[in-house]
This record gives structure tokens, sequence and C-alpha cells, in this order.
């Protein structure tokens, strides 16, 4: 170990100097040393990789904090093992999984949409003038075209596009207003 570290010691003290290629080398011979270190708090290694370039950075970025004077191994370990930690309490941090097989009953089926939706759109709509919201209904939620429409209505194509437009727009800060409401 003190060979190692001896070595470990002059490739950094090197590389802090400005010496890329002693640099390189550090870089070379500590990685096998970094990816046992995460591979052993792992217990396999899928993944590991990633940690493994987490903590290769983490030494770049924080190898002017090294002591000349110090050992580096135990710097080095201490580093590897406080972003191995991180990175692994980061991935057990995911989505939280609850069981719900008592509760499909009472679930929301998501093939129908949102329930609320039909009944805030119809809310929405009331409070634009009738020939925006037959547009929005036309276009939006029967999937007509706006020829359809246009010829139905005594518009031209163009004037059903900008019509529906001008009404989403609409429809849009009204929506917005009525949520900061909610949230007031």
């Amino acid at each position: 170990m003190t060979d190692r570290n001896d070595r470990w010691g002059e490739l950094l003290r090197r590389a802090n100097g400005g010496d890329a290629v002693a640099y390189a080398e550090f870089l070379t011979e500590v990685a096998p040393a970094i990816r046992t270190i995460v591979r052993g708090r792992s217990g396999d290694d899928s993944g590991n990789e990633d940690i493994v370039q987490e903590v290769l950075l983490a030494i770049h970025a924080k190898r002017h904090t090294w002591r000349e004077t110090d050992p580096v191994t135990p710097w080095l370990y201490a580093i590897a093992r406080y972003k191995t930690a991180d990175a692994f309490r980061r991935l057990r941090r995911g989505p939280v999984q609850v069981p719900i097989g008592e509760h499909a009953d009472r679930l929301v089926d998501e093939g129908q949409g949102d329930p609320t939706a039909a009944r805030d759109l119809t809310r929405l709509l009331g409070k634009i003038d009738d020939r925006s919201a037959s547009i929005v209904r036309a276009v939006g939620l029967e999937g007509e075209s706006a020829g359809e429409v246009g010829t139905r209505m005594g518009m031209s194509e163009g004037a059903v596009r900008v019509a529906y437009h001008r009404a989403m727009t609409r429809l849009r800060h009204l929506a917005a207003a009525d949520h900061e409401k909610d949230e007031m």
C-alpha cells in the first residue's frame, strides 16, 4: 500500500503542478481502485460505471484540497466512499410504490380521462362567446375540419382557424386565472 500511496502521491503532486501526463497516469491508475470501492458497496455492476465517473469528476474538482504532506489514498478513498454513498442514496430515492390492489375499484380509469375535465371545459366555454365556443367544440372536441366548420357557419377556412386559435388563447387565460384564484 505504501508503494501505491507513494506513487499516486507523486503523480498527483506533479499533476497539481501542471503535468498533464502525470494526471492522466494518476486517473488511469486510481480508476480500478474506485471501481472496486463502488462494486463493493453496490454488490453488482449495474450502473456502477456512472458512479465511477462521478467519483473521478469529484476527485478532479477537489484535487486542490489534497495536502501534499498527507498520504493520498485516505483522501482518495474518502471522496470515493462519500460520492458512492450519495449516488446510491439518490438512486434509492426513486418513486414511491404503493400497492393499490385493494383500492382498484375506487381508482379512476385513465382511459376515461379526467372526470372533472368535461365539467371544467363546459364552464370555461360558457365564459366565451357562443360562436367561439361552437368552433372549439366542433374543431377541438368533435374533430371536424376548419373547412367543414366554415361551410356550416358561413366563414372561410382561414377565419375558422383564426377564431379557433383566439378562442383557445382566451380559454388558456381563463383557465390560468381560475388556477391562480384557486391557489389563493
